[in-house]
């Protein structure tokens, strides 16, 4: 159902065949389209969906994950957000990686070289350290 004003716009619009009419009657039929649910047949619109299902970690994958990025039990703890005792507990199989740990371990192993690089970037030597602390 049209309001008065839209009509008034329209026909306005109409009779101008300027770049404001192309743009009030594209308006008006998007505001067409939605109103009878039609947005998808009339247009091009684009749906995406991801494929977020995280990989299921055993010990070994664990293990050649960590091994992507060439760290120590302890590191790898730090880098992930976990204490080293759950990867040491991942690595032996006593517990399973919860899901946000899974997901990121799947970005490491699809983009390994990118988290090689990002650990560097956030490493300080403990030569650094110690000089620092000594100023």
């Amino acid at each position: 159902m049209k309001t008065k004003g839209e009509l008034r716009l329209r026909s306005k619009a109409k009779n101008e065949g300027s770049v404001e009419s192309e743009i009030l009657e594209s308006l008006g039929n998007f505001t067409d389209a939605l109103e009878k649910g039609e947005v998808t047949k009339r247009y091009t619109c684009r749906q995406i969906t991801l494929d977020l299902e995280p990989t299921l970690y055993d010990p070994d994958l664990v293990r050649k994950t960590r091994g992507l990025l060439g760290v120590s039990q302890t590191l790898f703890a730090r880098f992930l957000g976990v204490s080293p005792k759950t990867v040491k507990s991942w690595e032996q199989g006593f517990n399973s990686p919860h899901t946000i740990a899974c997901r990121f371990m799947d970005e490491i192993r699809r983009t390994p070289q990118f988290w090689q690089d990002r650990l560097k970037a956030m490493s300080v030597s403990r030569q650094a350290n110690k000089k620092d602390a000594a100023r």
